[in-house]
């Protein structure tokens, strides 16, 4: 399920964007100034939703409006309608784009809830490898080998390169240099290291992967997979390893860290 559902997730991110831009461009011919107030694609599509004909903006629109939006972007928004240069529309045809509004809208809710309901299988799953590189990237690297346990057997240089194999084999035939990272670059830790510091903070964030999904796949403890205290330490771990590249503090050895998930565990 976690496999089929962030591939689904990555088609719905894909479609809902390119819909989303479709709305702008088609609504945008009656009221162009409204994607200048409202750059969020969800937002936007509320909003024109609820505006269709801009120039006949009621009271009971306003107030809808102001359900989701500030009180500001509402005045600029009702100010854009009554000076804006868009091309006037006929019933047929602000009927039909307010059809397509609410496909797109209803899109953007499902993308949501089924963002939700991967959260709640990686939980169920993998809860220590959710919560050190969080539901999207962990169902990524489960993806692509196909599942936990073959996660599990992978060795951390592995782990480390995994979605970047082009390169790898592209650099191996060229004699170049191979990649530092492959799908942990969407980690926040490796966002967040200095660009010399990305390859090391992405080869210990392979390392504590590794450790994660092995202790998901393979432990008979029931505590332990269903309370992510390896994982939350293994993410605290990282974390002093960014303050070490930055100010040389040593951080915490893995004996030292377990330790402590054994304590937290107990309790």
């Amino acid at each position: 399920m976690v496999v089929q559902s962030i591939s689904l997730l990555d088609q719905a991110d894909k479609d809902v964007n390119t819909l989303s831009m479709r709305v702008r461009e088609w609504y945008g011919a009656h009221f162009p100034e409204l994607s200048k107030i409202l750059q969020d694609n969800y937002t936007y599509c509320r909003a024109a939703r609820i505006v269709e004909d801009c120039k006949h903006i009621g009271e009971a629109q306003i107030r809808e409006l102001g359900e989701f939006l500030s009180e500001e972007e509402v005045e600029r928004v009702v100010h854009a309608s009554r000076m804006t240069i868009g091309t006037l529309l006929s019933k047929d045809d602000l009927a039909m784009i307010h059809h397509f509004i609410e496909r797109v809208t209803q899109m953007h809710q499902y993308r949501v809830a089924l963002s939700q309901y991967l959260l709640e299988k990686m939980n169920a799953c993998a809860p220590n490898l959710t919560a050190l590189v969080g539901e999207q990237v962990g169902a990524r690297l489960i993806s692509q080998v196909s599942s936990l346990r073959n996660l599990a057997k992978l060795p951390a240089s592995t782990v480390q390169i995994l979605g970047a194999e082009k390169a790898l084999f592209r650099a191996l035939k060229t004699r170049g240099k191979t990649p530092k990272h492959g799908l942990l670059y969407n980690s926040s830790f490796v966002g967040r290291a200095s660009t010399k510091n990305k390859g090391r903070i992405s080869r210990t964030l392979a390392n504590k992967c590794s450790i994660a999904a092995r202790i998901d796949c393979f432990s008979d403890d029931s505590v332990s997979t269903s309370v992510p205290v390896y994982g939350q330490q293994l993410y605290q771990q990282l974390e002093e390893r960014l303050v070490f590249y930055k100010t040389g503090v040593p951080p915490r050895k893995n004996i030292d860290a377990m330790r402590a998930a054994q304590q937290l565990q107990s309790t």
